[in-house]
């Protein structure tokens, strides 16, 4: 068993930050991460892909962070990639799994960086091999530079659609074309937001120069996109889709990519218990948190988006919070010093978040993305369909849990995190209540698939 001061679970911008942070006042830290290399999902890769000409067309803010994966690099903090949590227990006690043994982590404390997902869009031929997220592709051309051979159909909303669009075309790629579902009149909802946001202008100016670029490289944008699916029968064929005013089409496709937004990866802090409440502007579920990242699970510090999304920067000044308050905590440093250390860190992550309210009134998502059809699949891992849900709904007022013993909607190797949200949200519509009355999955370990081989690999540690 390995016994350390601080566990962190995520080595992108806000566990690097967060270990930096907490080695600087001495204690003795371990970072775990299930990729190969520091950088978390929006710096995949940094260290070895930041230098070279795929750093380039990756843009600026990419690059950027080869510089705080060498400031974690030389902290002195214990790294160990390629490991997987799959369980944590109050006291604390992490269970990992590395090069298929599995191990036992005592921590003083703990600071959970496990990020964000994207947000799971059921529609009509969504299990279709060819079809992907947006995020899936860009992972593809940061850690390897793969593109689509074949000009790619894009749907969704958000800055992410519009970023890789610019990175595909700098690396060569082709577009068939932009389905934009950013429903009429968000702009409107955003306008009040726009004077908090002045402050991130730099922000504001850069979408608006992805926009003039796919526009100058001709690609074709269709806007108010409602619904959209897609067709074959080995592999995506087409796409039909149907704008708001009711026109429909359907178009040729090898490739889909898709997107509609991300929310906070929370499935570790359900299960150690964690209160989250429901975000209204983001549409997902939050881990309630102090001014310091703590949990209402004293010890358990939550950092990066899987606080809540807010960007890449936010997150290294959220990491930097969280390790300062683990340090306070543990005693390293004084609770008046650790506040006059943390005054500018706040200002900074302030100036960050002031983004954030016109960003998610822009980018709210559209009502279809929680109202999949009947025959559309939910859960992808036990193929349960929204007829399915709705079923379940009309017998009483069943919880997510409730559906999820009698359909096993949740039960699969993802543990509802491709399904939950859908879940919540088709229950709520059906019983006129709210997503946040409804609720989420009850979390069970483990949070990943481990096989009995790494479970008897423990009793060989403990016998050791």
């Amino acid at each position: 068993m390995t016994s350390v001061d601080l566990l962190i679970v995520g080595a992108g911008p806000a566990g690097m930050a967060a270990a930096v942070e907490a080695r600087r006042h001495g204690l003795d830290v371990l970072v775990i991460d299930d990729q190969p290399e520091p950088g978390g999902q929006i710096w995949r890769s940094v260290e070895t892909v930041a230098a070279a000409p795929r750093g380039a067309l990756l843009g600026k803010a990419y690059q950027s962070g080869k510089t705080c994966a060498e400031a974690f690099r030389a902290s002195g903090a214990k790294y160990e990639p390629g490991t997987q949590l799959w369980q944590i227990e109050p006291g604390f006690r992490a269970f990992v799994t590395r090069n298929r043994q599995a191990s036992v982590i005592q921590a003083k404390s703990a600071i959970l960086a496990t990020g964000a997902q994207e947000r799971p869009v059921p529609f009509p031929g969504w299990t279709l091999p060819g079809v992907l997220t947006v995020g899936a592709a860009q992972i593809l051309l940061k850690t390897s530079g793969q593109i689509p051979s074949t000009p790619v159909w894009i749907a969704g909303s958000g800055p992410l659609p519009l970023l890789y669009m610019v990175q595909l075309l700098r690396a060569g790629g082709k577009i068939a074309g932009y389905l934009d579902t950013t429903p009429p009149g968000r702009r409107r909802a955003a306008l009040p937001h726009l004077a908090k946001a002045v402050g991130a202008a730099g922000d504001l100016l850069k979408g608006l120069a992805w926009w003039g670029m796919l526009r100058k490289a001709g690609i074709p944008i269709i806007k108010h996109v409602a619904d959209i699916e897609a067709i074959g029968s080995e592999r995506i064929e087409a796409i039909r889709y149907r704008t708001r005013d009711g026109q429909e089409r359907t178009s040729p496709a090898n490739v889909l990519l898709v997107h509609e937004g991300v929310v906070p990866s929370i499935h570790a802090a359900l299960a150690l218990g964690c209160a989250v409440g429901w975000s209204e502007n983001q549409d997902c579920y939050v881990p309630v948190l102090n001014a310091w990242g703590e949990s209402s699970q004293s010890g358990i510090f939550i950092a990066g988006d899987g606080a809540g999304i807010a960007g890449a920067q936010a997150a290294l000044h959220r990491g930097r919070l969280a390790g300062l308050g683990v340090a306070m905590k543990l005693g390293r440093v004084g609770e008046r010093a650790a506040e006059e250390a943390a005054r500018p860190i706040r200002q900074k992550l302030a100036r960050e978040l002031a983004l954030r309210p016109f960003l998610d009134a822009m980018y709210k998502p559209r009502p279809e993305v929680f109202a999949p059809s009947d025959a559309t699949i939910v859960c992808r891992c036990e193929e349960v369909t929204a007829g399915d849900i709705r079923a379940m709904a009309a017998v009483g007022r069943p919880g997510p849990n409730q559906v999820k013993a009698f359909t096993r909607a949740g039960m699969g190797p993802c543990q509802g995190r491709q399904c939950g949200y859908t879940v919540t949200q088709i229950l709520a519509a059906a019983e006129g209540r709210l997503p946040k009355d409804v609720g989420f999955y009850r979390v069970r370990p483990p949070l990943k698939p481990v096989t009995l081989g790494e479970l008897a690999s423990l009793e060989q540690e403990k016998a050791s």
